[in-house]
C-alpha cells in the first residue's frame, strides 16, 4: 500500500503586496527536515523575482516559531556519509542566504520557541518582533554539534562576544535577553503581536520599494567595506541614481507637492 502523501510543510499567504509564510508543521514544532528547507527556499526564491510582493513575514504554525532540526532528520543524517552531510549543510546554507539576500524586507513573527535554525531564521530577517513568552537557544553544543551554516546571519545580528557565550553554552534564552543582545527589535504581548506586524508593514509600504528593497544591500555594502573612498564613491553614486530614477524623482515630487507618493498601498 502506498504511503500517505506528505502534507506540504508551509502556507503562503498574499494579501495586496504582503507575502505571508507560516512553517506548518505544528506537531513537530515547524522542525527543519529537507522538505521544509527546500519548500522554503523554493517560496523565497519565488518570492524574490514578484515585483508585486514588497514585504514578506514569515511566523509559524501552532505553539512554537521553529524548534530547530527535526530529530529524525537528524537521526538519518547522523547515519550518512560526509559527502551526503555536507550537501545537505549546504542545502540549509543556501536558505539562510536566500532570505539574508532576499530583495523585499522581511519581518520574523515569533509567537514561540525558536531553536537552533529557527534563531537563523529570525536572525537572517531584517525586523524581528517577538512575545515576552518566546524562548530562544543555539543547542547545537549539547550534541557534540556547532551552528555553523547560520553563524554568519547570528554573528550579525546579535555580535561576536555574545556567539561565543550562546554557541559555547547552548543555554535557553528569553525574549528580554534576546531583544537586550539584538536578536529581535521588540518584545511585545501576544495580543499585540499581529498589530506591532501590521504597523511595521504600514511602514514598509509607504517606503519606495525600490529604497525598502535596497536598504539591506546598503547596510550590507557599508557594514563589509574597508576602503573608505571606494566606499564613499559608491554611495554617492548609489544616491545620485536614486535621485534621478523614477522612484526618486516621484518621492521628490510627492514631498514637494505635499501628497502622497504613488507608491503608497495597503496591505
Amino acid at each position: 500500500m502506498a504511503a500517505p502523501p506528505q502534507e506540504h510543510p508551509l502556507v503562503l499567504d498574499r494579501s495586496g503586496a504582503v507575502a505571508r509564510i507560516r512553517l506548518d508543521r505544528p506537531t513537530l514544532h515547524n522542525a527543519f527536515d529537507a522538505d521544509l528547507i527546500a519548500a522554503l527556499t523554493a517560496t523565497l526564491e519565488q518570492i524574490a523575482t514578484d515585483a508585486g510582493i514588497r514585504a514578506v513575514v514569515l511566523a509559524g504554525s501552532g505553539a512554537s516559531f521553529s524548534a530547530g532540526a527535526d530529530l529524525n532528520w537528524m537521526r538519518g543524517m547522523a547515519s550518512a556519509s560526509e559527502a551526503a552531510n555536507r550537501d545537505d549543510a549546504l542545502a540549509l546554507a543556501r536558505l539562510m542566504r536566500t532570505l539574508d539576500e532576499l530583495p523585499k524586507p522581511t519581518l520574523a513573527r515569533v509567537h514561540g520557541a525558536a531553536f537552533g535554525g529557527g534563531v537563523g531564521l529570525v536572525a537572517c530577517c531584517d525586523i524581528a518582533i517577538g512575545v515576552p513568552e518566546a524562548k530562544f537557544g543555539l543547542t547545537e553544543s549539547k550534541l557534540g554539534l556547532l551552528p555553523a551554516v547560520i553563524s554568519p546571519y547570528v554573528i550579525a545580528a546579535i555580535g561576536p562576544r555574545e556567539a561565543r557565550r550562546w554557541f559555547a553554552t547552548a543555554e535557553i534564552f528569553d525574549a528580554a535577553t534576546a531583544l537586550r543582545i539584538g536578536l529581535l527589535h521588540d518584545v511585545v504581548p501576544a495580543d499585540a503581536l499581529d498589530a506591532a506586524i501590521d504597523r511595521q508593514l504600514a511602514l514598509l509600504l509607504k517606503a519606495g520599494p525600490q529604497a525598502a528593497a535596497g536598504a539591506k544591500q546598503l547596510v550590507a555594502r557599508v557594514a563589509s567595506g574597508s576602503d573608505r573612498n571606494r566606499l564613499d564613491a559608491d554611495n554617492a553614486d548609489l544616491i545620485a541614481g536614486l535621485r534621478v530614477s523614477a522612484e526618486g524623482q516621484e518621492g521628490l515630487s510627492a514631498f514637494r507637492d505635499k501628497r502622497s507618493p504613488a507608491w503608497t498601498t495597503k496591505e
